[in-house]
């Protein structure tokens, strides 16, 4: 006569999810071998050694499915122990890996090492290096200028490997901010995009022009009479200046002036029957 037997193994279909598979999905189907043909089973989740994530996973009739969603990058490999009970209630318990296989993530953002440049920098100058964050480690990014919100000055700079350059000498008097937008890709060709904001910092320029309201003043006019007034051309607007008589080509006479505040002011009496012409160098 027939002697119901225990069973002697169990399997599972397959032992791997893909991670943020939705909380229910199947990992794979439970199947047991035993020596009784036409024998029924019932599948469990019991503790014991090998039990650690049971709370993870659940059975839906034969198949062992999730209960959670998984994360590769938090946790790869789940250890769940499962119990086969045949028709007359003998059992045989089996201890399972189930992996959790990596998915390409979408990249979440992108910095830029630095965001601003001095005016007149040479044209091709790097701004600054790009960077992408994204939770797939040892990704690898391709960077480029695209159109969309924040795309005003894109040809105004180029990206070479992660490197954003300016392509022509900025000039903060013109210009003082640029906005581009860059979009990351992954090498599994998933993409994020990003507006930047570049700022050009103002760099202090040499004055390039200096004026005299008036240079011509009467004669016998007492010393210390003013001449005119000095004023000075600079890109920089809201520069303060100060005036001082100093040495060089045209300073014959700088010692029959004098300068007060913006004033060229006159150090001596002139006699217009001596001589009618002085010439001073101002800085």
């Amino acid at each position: 006569t027939n002697v119901n037997e225990v069973p002697t193994a169990l399997a599972l279909s397959s032992s791997a999810v893909a991670e943020n598979a939705a909380s229910g999905t199947t990992v794979g189907a439970l199947s047991t071998t035993d020596v009784d043909a036409g024998d029924t089973f019932t599948y469990t989740l019991v503790s014991g050694t090998g039990s650690t994530d049971n709370a993870s996973f659940a059975i839906s009739g034969a198949n062992l499915v999730t209960a959670a969603v998984f994360n590769f990058e938090t946790k790869s490999s789940y250890a769940v122990r499962v119990r086969t009970a045949d028709a007359g209630g003998l059992t045989f318990d089996r201890e399972l890996t189930i992996t959790v296989t990596n998915v390409n993530e979408i990249p979440t953002d992108i910095a830029l090492s630095a965001s601003t440049v001095a005016e007149n920098v040479a044209a091709n100058t790097v701004i600054g290096t790009l960077t992408t964050t994204d939770v797939d480690a040892s990704n690898t990014f391709t960077y480029t200028l695209v159109s969309g919100s924040g795309d005003t000055d894109n040809a105004a700079f180029t990206i070479t490997g992660a490197d954003l350059t300016i392509n022509a000498i900025p000039n903060f008097e013109v210009k003082s901010s640029y906005t581009v937008r860059i979009r990351t890709t992954d090498q599994g060709t998933l993409s994020f995009e990003k507006a930047f904001t570049i700022t050009v910092t103002n760099v202090n320029e040499v004055p390039t022009a200096l004026a005299l309201s008036v240079s011509a003043v009467a004669e016998n006019a007492v010393s210390g009479t003013t001449v005119g007034a000095l004023s000075t051309t600079d890109v920089d607007a809201g520069n303060t200046f100060t005036y001082t008589l100093v040495s060089g080509t045209g300073s014959t006479d700088n010692a029959s002036f004098a300068i007060s505040g913006a004033n060229l002011v006159t150090a001596a009496v002139f006699d217009f029957e001596t001589r009618t012409s002085y010439s001073a160098r101002v800085r």
